[in-house]
């Protein structure tokens, strides 16, 4: 809820136009809190016209003295993907500045909590919030104990409220459950640590609910309650309060095995975060944030402070924009996560006033420290004071000590699977970090798994690119663990393979740029028997030179039939590839994504034959 103020507008402040007069002011402004507690606030006529009574006023109606402002800190991060070391390699590195060439290695949660602590000194009224993924897509230390080591980091680092992201949802709606409340796996019992006691912190999810309950918070007969809370109001120790409410884009169910997600529902954003704005005013809470798990890249522009170049946002693209736009007024900040990329931003909310919009880097290699004033009568944000920064945590940072026994507790509890050896590489193979569209990674990860299916014919496999979660760094003599296997693999996804014919596997590639993928083309990593060429001076699906695709030397024949290896996530339609749900004659299950690298890796590599990258070349580009 806005609170005007007069202040210079930055790219790191949010500010308001100044009003004409405070009595012009409590008759105009519409986010105002005198309208908001409009039955308990008397109203009286004066002289010069009509004037609400401020809170406090006395019986007389000569007001007591204001209270002075409260200052507030944030500290929020997102997608961390329950990282809690340092990512190698280029995906753990943040860039400033125009050159994508150098950068610094960042991450590490004993590394953020010693400079969290260091940020939340002098600042009596802190919290800490997340905007989801905060766990799914783990590496081993994490994952191999279902997240619960990241559930304890965070809960020792302080994070005070966090939404739910599209990888809350990597095991389905009952293991998000047991993450929030507690319990042991139903599958692999209690973890080392003892009975999970879930997280001291909410998970916020306000447009989810189970399917065919409806939509949430509507007040009709039988409308859904969403899976999880839909906000949380916390108390600062002066008795001040602030709201939050946690939403996950509307579209997670395509960044989602479908098999997870037939049970719950995703509702649009907008329309949901404006039914509990409304109910948190109707309990008194002023300040309100928004933590949206849906987000987009600035173009590059994170820690530059130019987000705002050329107006509120102008370099912000996607629906985080449309949605902060349009999220209603009285929601005074907005956390986001989801595209990894950090940004400070503004944009212009419906009454006009310019409104904060967040993101910090993925993987905690930085986190965003927010700042303002709340109003000391109304409860509301000055915006005008709100001010942000994206803090890098840099992998050399010292580390927390509390917080380093943790995590070290929990990796010698993984040390027997973590470090077995499964093969050998002779370079780095960046996959998750790199900024090409053919990645070495990828390539390899592609040639694993059609060798892993070749029992079930296949000739051909493609991977999604976020199936690959990080890079494959080499390190010493090039041997690879089972950890380093595990980080670029983690969701343990079935293979499946597939009979498509010659037009839907051109029409697979079509979809590259068309559909889901229009705006931002996706390119699926391709094993060594499939090339093809695009020009990126077309448009749609036009990119793709149909008479350039080969499978195995030869063109594709439309009539003809190919054998076709893919995960479950993109057999069922995931990421926009809608044809693969049309493959017949469809064989797997058994093989998953992770056990093809070790295989791969086991057979086709040797101390003193290290596997070397793929070469490039499988896709041609003639233009852009």
């Amino acid at each position: 809820m806005t609170q005007s103020a007069a202040a210079a507008p930055s790219s790191s402040a949010v500010s308001a136009a100044p009003s004409s007069s405070a009595v012009s002011a409590a008759l105009s402004s519409r986010h105002t809190v005198f309208k908001r507690t409009a039955l308990a606030c008397a109203v009286g006529a004066v002289t010069a016209g009509l004037v609400l009574s401020a809170p406090g006023a006395t019986a007389a109606g000569s007001a007591s003295a204001p209270r002075p402002d409260v200052p507030v800190q944030l500290l929020a991060l997102n997608d961390l993907h329950g990282n809690l070391d340092p990512v190698e390699g280029p995906a753990g590195r943040v860039t400033r500045g125009e050159s994508k060439d150098s950068g610094v290695q960042a991450g590490g949660l004993a590394q953020m909590a010693g400079l969290v602590g260091k940020a939340r000194r002098g600042q009596a009224n802190s919290l800490t919030v997340g905007a989801g993924d905060m766990i799914g897509g783990s590496p081993l230390l994490s994952a191999l104990f279902h997240d619960e080591p990241t559930v304890q980091a965070l809960e020792r680092l302080g994070l005070d409220v966090s939404s739910v992201g599209n990888h809350e949802f990597d095991e389905g709606p009952g293991e998000l459950e047991r993450m929030a409340k507690g319990g042991c796996h139903p599958e692999d019992g209690c973890a080392p640590g003892g009975k999970y006691d879930g997280a001291d912190f909410p998970y916020l999810a306000a447009n989810v609910t189970r399917a065919g309950s409806g939509e949430p918070g509507s007040g009709e007969p039988g409308s859904g309650e969403p899976l999880l809370k839909p906000y949380a109001i916390k108390t600062l120790p002066g008795g001040q309060r602030v709201g939050f409410i946690g939403v996950v884009t509307k579209d997670a169910p395509q960044a989602i095995n479908a098999s997870q997600v037939r049970d719950v529902e995703f509702h649009e954003e907008v329309p949901v975060v404006k039914r509990y704005s409304e109910e948190l005013a109707r309990l008194g809470v002023a300040a309100q944030v928004l933590l949206v798990h849906e987000g987009e890249a600035a173009n590059g522009v994170a820690g530059r402070g130019d987000c705002d170049d050329g107006g509120p946002g102008a370099r912000l693209r996607g629906r985080i924009k449309e949605i902060a736009e349009r999220t209603p007024s009285d929601v005074d900040v907005i956390v986001s996560g989801h595209s990894h990329d950090s940004y400070e931003c503004t944009v212009t909310d419906p009454s006009g006033a310019p409104r904060s919009v967040t993101q910090a880097d993925s993987f905690g290699r930085s986190f965003t420290d927010l700042r303002f004033r709340m109003d000391g009568d109304s409860g509301d944000v000055v915006r005008s004071s709100v001010t942000a920064r994206n803090r890098v945590v840099p992998a050399d940072s010292a580390q927390q000590p509390g917080m380093r026994k943790l995590i070290e507790t929990w990796r010698k509890r993984s040390t027997k699977v973590a470090d077995r050896t499964v093969g050998h590489i002779s370079a780095d193979l960046p996959g998750r970090g790199s900024k090409e569209k053919e990645t070495p990674l990828g390539s390899l990860l592609a040639d694993a798994q059609t060798e892993a299916t070749l029992g079930e014919r296949a000739e051909l496999a493609l991977l999604n690119p976020g199936g690959m979660r990080a890079d494959l760094v080499h390190k010493g003599d090039g041997a690879v663990t089972f950890a380093d296997a595990f980080r670029t693999q983690p969701f343990g996804t079935p293979l499946v393979t597939m009979t498509l014919t010659g037009d839907q596997l051109l029409t697979v590639l079509r979809e590259h740029f068309s559909g889901a993928n229009a705006q931002e083309p996706r390119f699926l990593q391709l094993s060594s028997a499939l090339k093809y060429s695009v020009d990126m001076g077309r448009s749609g699906a036009a990119r793709l030179l149909t008479e350039t695709v080969q499978v195995k030397g030869e063109p594709v024949r439309p009539t003809g039939k190919y054998r076709v290896t893919v995960n479950d996530f993109l057999a069922n339609g995931g990421n926009g590839f809608h044809t693969f749900t049309k493959g017949t004659e469809r064989d797997g299950g058994s093989v998953t994504d992770l056990d093809a690298l070790v295989h791969y890796l086991e057979n086709n590599s040797a101390p003193d034959a290290p596997l070397d990258p793929p070469a490039p070349g499988r896709i041609t580009f003639l233009a852009g």
